[in-house]
C-alpha cells in the first residue's frame, strides 16, 4: 500500500509518501487508522489528531468503512488553515 502524507502530517511523519505492507487483519480505513499508531513513536505522535485527517483511497475520500488492500494508494490529508 501506498500511503501519502499532506501538510502537517508529512511534517510529523518525516517523509511525503511511504509504502507499507498491510497486514491481512485491516481490511478498511478504520483498522488502518486504528493500526498505524501502534507502529513506533514517529506513528503514535503523527496520528495523534487523526480524527481531523480526511482519507482518500485511490483518489475517492473515504469513510472509516471503505475498504482497503495491498495495491491502494491511500492519501492523508488534514485540514490546513491560513492566516
Amino acid at each position: 500500500m501506498k500511503l501519502k502524507y499532506f501538510a502537517w502530517l508529512r511534517d510529523s511523519m518525516g517523509c511525503d509518501s511511504e509504502d507499507i505492507v498491510l497486514p491481512d487483519e485491516i481490511g478498511n480505513v478504520g483498522m488502518l487508522l486504528d493500526w498505524l499508531p501502534t507502529q513506533g513513536e514517529r506513528y503514535a505522535r503523527a496520528f495523534e489528531f487523526i480524527d481531523v485527517v480526511l482519507v482518500s483511497v485511490n483518489r475517492q475520500y473515504a469513510d472509516r468503512d471503505h475498504r482497503v488492500r495491498d495495491d491502494d494508494e491511500v492519501m492523508l490529508v488534514p485540514p490546513i488553515a491560513g492566516g
